[in-house]
């Protein structure tokens, strides 16, 4: 087995475990599996888990609870799978800070891939982590830091960003004052690619208002351009 990194899955169905569990392995991944929260809480208490691949429909607590524990205390890829046709549910989950959906059924191969784009966008932020000198932006009294992703409000208290928030944050900064379209910052980002209904941005971009904006009903900084995409507004200031 090579090291292609740690995935563990999260699901009541023992036999969609065994299956996924079989197939990942056979790809070269290292996977353990869970069949609830308190079995998903041992295993990442243990460390080294690199994706988690989490359903939504759980005994006791459920995907979404789970979710937003897990983004609440690290930065863990997090894939969710829902046999819920609601398209609210997919949205809520990303809200919660999951990186990618795939609702049930959903063949392996396609899951494959999620899985690799997903460990693939960390590799890349953590290669960065380390090769990008420090450096701060400044804008409209908030200061992000770029090295340690740390974002400090006017006031000076930190922000707490989940990994795809600050990605786009990130990606407003380096481009501010373009109108950058929904697909430009898919990629700026590095989310997956966009599908004919993909809401990754609009969500991301809700999420980030509510921390930045005092009235996130009628933003100042990240406007909405109609047909186009959005706008960061703010003048930044790179030290």
């Amino acid at each position: 087995m090579n090291d292609s990194g740690h995935i563990l899955i999260v699901d009541d169905q023992r036999e969609i475990c065994d299956l996924v569990q079989g197939y990942l392995t056979g790809e070269g991944y290292r996977v353990s599996t869970a069949h609830d929260g308190a079995e998903m809480r041992r295993i990442m208490a243990q460390g080294g888990v690199d994706l988690v691949i989490l359903d939504l429909m759980l005994p006791g607590e459920d995907g979404l609870t789970l979710a937003r524990s897990l983004r609440e205390e690290s930065s863990v890829g997090i894939i969710i799978l829902t046999g819920r046709g609601e398209i609210v549910d997919r949205i809520i989950g990303l809200e919660m800070g999951a990186d990618d959906y795939l609702p049930k059924p959903f063949h392996l191969r396609e899951l494959l891939a999620r899985v690799k784009s997903v460990l693939r966008r960390a590799s890349s932020r953590d290669a960065e982590r380390q090769a990008v000198p420090k450096s701060r932006a400044r804008f409209s009294g908030w200061n992000l830091d770029l090295a340690s992703r740390e974002l400090l409000s006017p006031a000076g208290e930190e922000v707490r960003l989940t990994t795809g928030e600050f990605d786009l944050l990130a990606a407003f900064v380096n481009n501010a004052n373009q109108v950058l379209t929904r697909d430009r910052l898919l990629d700026l980002a590095r989310n997956r690619e966009a599908g004919p209904f993909d809401r990754t941005i609009d969500v991301q971009v809700g999420r980030l208002r509510r921390k930045l904006e005092d009235d996130p009903q009628r933003p100042t900084m990240i406007k909405t351009v109609r047909g186009s995409g959005y706008i960061f507004t703010p003048t930044v200031e790179v030290a």
